[in-house]
C-alpha cells in the first residue's frame, strides 16, 4: 500500500494505493473523482492530471495519442493509465462533480464464477443490494461474465428515520410518503446505473435499452419498501414467523416505473418477518450450506440477520440492532465514507486512521469497535460502559484537538445494545440447535464492517466468540456478491429457494431466555465459550 497526496482546489488530500492500481482507480472510491467516459481505457482525455512527485510507469500510447508532447513534458497524465511505482503525488485541477456514488473497491467484490454465453437479447444486467444505510449496484456483460463497473452509495430513505421500523410506519400512515419513499430508492439505483453508464461505458442514452434483468436483494423492510406491499404486514408482530409478501401489487404498472425499457425487473422473496433476501445471498456467495456442519454467518447491520448451520438445518434470526454499528444514533457517527474514522489502535497514544486520510468527521461502525476496544484496555473505560472518570458533559474525544471524536455515554451505550442483542442471538442458536462454541469451525461476517473489523477488538468487546481468528472471515459485499450469482445464472431464483428451502426461522421474542442472555452480554467483555 502506498501514498497517493492528492492536490485540489480544496486543499491536500492522502489516499491510500494498492500496488499496481491506477490513480483514476484509487481517486473512484474517494470524493476527488476524475472526469470519465471510457472505462478507464484512455480513449476519453478527461482524466487528465499532473504528477509532481514520485516515480511512474512509462507512458502509454493512449497518453500519446491524447496529450500532446508540450503537455507530456509539463507532467500531464491521464489517471486512468498512470500507475505509481512508490509514494507519488499528483495534482488534480478539473475534478469531476460532486457525486454521492463511489466505486467499489476491487478486493470488496467477489468473483461469482457465472455467465451465461447462451444468452440472446439485452446481454446486460444490475444487481442490486438494497440497504437500510448503503444501496450497492453492479453492472453487468451477463454472457460474457464480465462485471463492468459497481457503485456504493447512500439509501436516500435515511431522511425518513435511521431505522427500519420508522420508515415502515411513516408508509403505513401516509401512502404519499409511502410513494416517496419507493421513488427514492428506485431513483437512487437508477443515479448509480447512470453514474456507471457515464463513467464506465461512455454511453447513458442507448444503453439502457440493451439492459435485459435487474435483480433485487434487501432486508424485508427495504424490499416492502422499494415495491409499495408488506410495511402494514411486516409492522404487525403476529407475523413476524411467518413469509411476508413484498412483491409489487400490480407487476405490469411498477415495472413500467423503472426507465429501462426492456428489463425484467426481479425482487428476490424475503424469508419471513424480518429477515431478508439478502441473508440468502449472504449464504449463496459465502456457499454456507457446502460447510461441515458448524458454519456461522452474521449479516450485521441496523438490522443484524444471523444463520446458523448445523450440517441438516440453516437455524435463521434477526436482531434490531439499531443503527450503531453503520455510524447511526451516534453523535458523531457516519458511514465509511471519506472522513471516517475505520481503524483505531494504541501507540504511545491513541492512533487514529482516516478514510481518505486529512482531518477525522466522525466513526464509521469498525472505527467505533475499535475506539471502545482501545478505551476498555487503558482502562479509560469500565466493561459496564461508564468512564473511569467522568469525560464531563462533551464526553470523551480520542484526539483532543478535534471534537468530532468525542464519545459520549450515549454512543456507548447505543453500541453496547447492539453488541448484545447479537451476541446474545448467537447463544440462542447455539442452545436451539444443540451445539456449543467448540463445535463452530467457520465465521463469516457480512455486512457493514465490511474487511475493516479488527476481529482481536471485536472479540474484546464482546461483539465475536473467542474463537481461533483463522476461522472468521470477512465479507464486505457478500449480498451484493450473491445477487450477482442469481443474475448470472439462467434461473437464478432457484439459488434462493434451494437455501431457504433449509431455513427454521426463530422469533426470538418468543424464545425463553433471551432476554436474560441479552442482559448477560450488555458488559463490555469478551463473550463466555463454556456455557450458552
Amino acid at each position: 500500500m502506498t501514498n497517493l497526496l492528492v492536490t485540489t482546489g480544496s486543499g491536500e488530500h492522502h489516499v491510500n494505493l494498492c500496488a499496481g492500481q491506477s490513480v483514476r482507480e484509487a481517486l473512484d472510491a474517494t470524493d476527488w473523482r476524475v472526469r470519465a467516459a471510457c472505462g478507464g481505457i484512455g480513449a476519453c482525455g478527461a482524466c487528465a492530471v499532473i504528477r509532481l512527485e514520485g516515480a511512474a510507469n512509462p507512458f502509454t500510447l493512449a497518453e500519446y495519442q491524447k496529450l500532446t508532447g508540450e503537455q507530456r513534458a509539463q507532467g500531464w497524465r491521464l489517471a486512468c493509465q498512470l500507475r505509481p511505482r512508490g509514494d507519488c503525488r499528483i495534482r488534480l485541477d478539473h475534478p469531476a462533480p460532486p457525486s454521492p456514488w463511489r466505486s467499489i473497491p476491487a478486493e470488496d467484490l467477489l468473483d461469482p464464477a457465472a455467465f451465461l454465453p447462451a444468452l440472446e437479447g439485452p446481454i446486460y444486467g444490475i444487481a442490486v443490494d438494497l440497504g437500510t444505510t448503503c444501496i450497492r449496484v453492479a453492472l453487468w456483460d451477463r454472457k460474457r461474465g464480465r462485471r463492468i463497473a459497481a457503485r456504493s452509495g447512500p439509501n436516500p430513505q435515511r431522511a425518513y428515520g435511521a431505522d427500519v421500523l420508522n420508515r415502515l410506519s411513516r408508509a403505513v400512515a401516509d401512502p404519499a410518503c409511502a410513494r416517496t419513499m419507493a421513488e427514492l430508492a428506485r431513483d437512487a439505483v437508477m443515479q448509480a446505473v447512470h453514474d456507471m453508464l457515464v463513467r464506465d461505458v461512455g454511453e447513458a442514452h442507448a444503453m439502457p435499452a440493451e439492459i435485459g434483468q435487474v435483480m433485487v436483494v434487501g432486508n424485508t423492510a427495504m424490499l416492502a419498501l422499494l415495491t409499495g406491499h408488506g410495511a402494514a404486514t411486516l409492522l404487525d408482530p403476529a407475523n413476524w414467523q411467518h413469509p411476508v409478501d413484498c412483491r409489487p401489487p400490480d407487476a405490469a404498472v411498477w415495472q413500467a416505473l423503472w426507465p429501462l425499457p426492456n428489463a425484467a425487473v426481479r425482487v428476490a422473496d424475503a424469508v419471513a418477518g424480518f429477515v431478508g433476501s439478502d441473508l440468502v445471498a449472504d449464504l449463496i456467495a459465502t456457499r454456507l450450506t457446502e460447510s461441515q456442519a458448524g458454519a456461522l454467518l452474521l449479516d450485521v447491520g441496523t438490522n443484524t440477520e444471523l444463520a446458523l448451520w448445523d450440517g441438516r438445518t440453516l437455524h435463521v434470526t434477526s436482531v434490531p440492532g439499531g443503527p450503531a454499528f453503520e455510524g447511526g444514533g451516534i453523535r458523531h457517527g457516519m458511514a465509511a465514507e471519506t472522513g471516517a474514522i475505520f481503524r483505531v489502535r494504541w501507540e504511545d497514544g491513541i492512533v487514529c486512521e482516516v478514510i481518505g486520510g486529512g482531518p477525522a468527521l466522525g466513526w464509521c461502525g469498525s472505527g467505533l469497535v475499535d475506539a471502545i476496544a482501545v478505551l476498555l484496555e487503558t482502562g479509560i473505560l469500565q466493561p459496564s460502559g461508564r468512564y473511569a472518570q467522568s469525560p464531563g458533559v462533551a464526553g470523551y474525544a480520542l484526539l483532543p484537538d478535534n471534537p468530532l471524536t468525542v464519545l459520549g455515554g450515549s454512543d456507548i451505550d447505543a453500541f453496547q445494545r447492539a453488541k448484545a442483542a447479537t451476541a446474545a442471538a448467537m447463544a440462542t442458536l447455539l442452545d436451539l440447535a444443540g451445539m456449543a462454541w467448540g463445535d463452530i469451525r467457520r465465521v463469516c461476517v457480512c455486512g457493514a464492517f465490511g474487511r475493516r473489523l479488527d476481529i482481536g477488538h471485536a472479540q474484546r468487546v464482546g461483539l465475536l466468540p473467542g474463537l481461533n481468528p483463522a476461522g472468521i472471515e470477512l465479507y464486505a459485499g457478500a449480498a451484493l456478491a450473491g445477487c450477482e450469482r442469481a443474475l448470472l445464472t439462467a434461473h437464478g431464483e432457484q439459488l434462493f429457494a434451494a437455501e431457504t428451502a433449509k431455513i427454521r426461522l426463530v422469533n426470538l421474542a418468543c424464545v425463553q431466555g433471551y432476554e436474560d442472555r441479552y442482559i448477560d452480554h450488555l458488559r463490555l467483555a469478551p463473550m463466555p465459550l463454556t456455557s450458552n
